[in-house]
């Protein structure tokens, strides 16, 4: 039940107020200005009902002050001195109406439900404005940055409508995450998802496997097969690495989406097929369009609602609680029910949100693993981590090192021409010819520099 604080030095009015509003609101009483501020520390109300004159402070006084406790909700000034000037000075302190007594009851009362109603109206935005800030999964997408809070609301979005959908992005960003959530979350939500590798499944197979085929319709098709088209049918079908197909597929695909019919391999005998699609792609298929490799008319009716997804490195606030999803992962697929994922150090985190992540979150899940793996059931430090993430950390360090002045430039310069002797000789089983081909140096210049910075293998 919302709360009034009724601020007025009559105690007939206080008491008419209480008996007017108490089927609808808790309220609370004061006779001043002071007694009121005393009120509001206690106990924040909802909307207040403020006499303007009363002994002592002016009942006006009172709104500032709330507003420096900072306490924003409505106030209704009652005042018998019907005069434009305190109606507009009230409205300028920020009261939300203003009443001249002696009022009418049932208006009174109509404009403290009106107000509570708004404010409630209010609260209830802010809250679920907080509530999207603070939401970090879609489905089995993970973000808190802005930009995957944006992809989280278009995929809402794009859930309510029945519209093709492109979804673009760098490999391992997360497009058939994507594409499930924007299923799931549709009308078509409780019926089949099927996904295709468009790049995965060999050319002389791919027609069959979107399409079916009938027996006989070549060598070894002994058995009618379903294509994944007719088995989508009610839900939805989502054509991964869609630039993968060559252009004679190109053609039978178009006819499939503008048509909604399919014609296995072998029959002709057209089939209907209720099918959303989605599509995603590595490639930039206006230039594979321009180049002549990808039809320009397939690529306009997939094309109809573009979604694109950030790379890892675009959003390196989202790494943390990623990682903390996939230590939740691998704890919830280990057998052993006493299996409790291990921890990742400060030192760990920061070298994985400076590394580059040309693999994007894939290659992040990956490097989880390997960390769990090698760690031994105590802490994910940078040593557990990949090699190239261990590099990218440790040429963070150096910079920060040279930036607060506790290296000089020659000195950085040498740590990291000795951390990169030794991580090649490691990688060559510190076999010193193989590491000079690759560093690009001749053995003996190799074995100046391993002594110049005291490079030994180990014993």
């Amino acid at each position: 039940m919302p709360s009034v604080l009724v601020v007025d030095d009559e105690p007939a009015v206080r008491e008419s107020l209480r008996m007017l509003l108490k089927k609808e609101c808790d309220v609370e009483t004061a006779e001043s200005v002071d007694s009121a501020l005393e009120q509001v520390r206690m106990s924040i109300p909802d909307l207040v009902l403020l006499d303007v004159v009363m002994p002592g402070r002016n009942g006006l006084e009172l709104i500032p002050e709330l507003r420096s406790l900072g306490i924003e909700c409505p106030v209704i000034v009652l005042t018998a001195t019907n005069t434009v000037s305190v109606a507009v000075e009230a409205m300028k302190l920020g009261a939300a109406d203003f009443v001249t007594k002696p009022f009418e009851l049932d208006a009174l009362r109509l404009k403290v439900r009106q107000l509570l109603d708004h404010r409630s109206l209010e609260e209830e935005v802010v809250r679920l404005r907080d509530e999207v800030a603070q939401r970090q999964q879609l489905g089995k997408m993970v973000g808190r940055s802005r930009v995957m809070q944006e992809v989280f609301r278009k995929v809402e979005k794009l859930a309510e409508s029945t519209a093709t959908v492109l979804i673009g992005g760098e490999s391992g960003t997360g497009k058939e995450l994507a594409a499930r959530a924007i299923h799931d979350l549709s009308d078509r939500g409780q019926e089949a998802f099927v996904a295709v590798n468009c790049g995965a499944i060999p050319r002389d197979l791919i027609e069959s496997e979107l399409f079916g085929h009938e027996p006989g319709a070549f060598t070894g098709a002994t058995d009618r097969r379903v294509g994944r088209f007719e088995a989508a049918s009610g839900g939805t079908l989502f054509l991964d690495e869609i630039g993968e197909l060559e252009p004679s597929l190109q053609v039978k695909l178009l006819r499939a989406l503008q048509e909604r019919v399919v014609e296995p391999l072998g029959s002709s005998k057209p089939i209907e097929v209720d099918v959303r699609v989605l599509a995603a792609t590595n490639r930039d298929l206006e230039a594979e369009v321009e180049a002549g490799n990808f039809r320009s008319d397939l690529y306009y009716r997939i094309n109809v609602v573009p979604l694109e997804l950030p790379a890892l490195r675009e959003r390196r606030e989202d790494i943390r609680p990623l990682v903390d999803t996939f230590l939740a992962r691998v704890e919830a697929r280990n057998k052993n029910a006493d299996f409790k994922a291990p921890p990742v150090s400060d030192r760990a985190v920061a070298a994985l949100t400076e590394y580059g992540w040309p693999g994007n979150v894939r290659e992040l899940e990956n490097a989880i693993e390997h960390g769990i793996a090698l760690c031994a059931d105590q802490q994910i430090d940078t040593d557990h981590l990949p090699l190239p993430i261990q590099r990218s950390g440790r040429a963070e360090a150096l910079r920060d090192e040279w930036r607060s002045g506790r290296l000089d430039f020659d000195e950085v310069l040498a740590r990291f021409e000795s951390e990169i002797l030794r991580e090649t000789l490691e990688q060559q089983d510190w076999n010193q010819t193989r590491a000079a081909a690759v560093i690009g140096i001749t053995r003996r210049v190799l074995k100046i520099k391993m002594d110049k910075f005291g490079v030994k293998p180990p014993d």
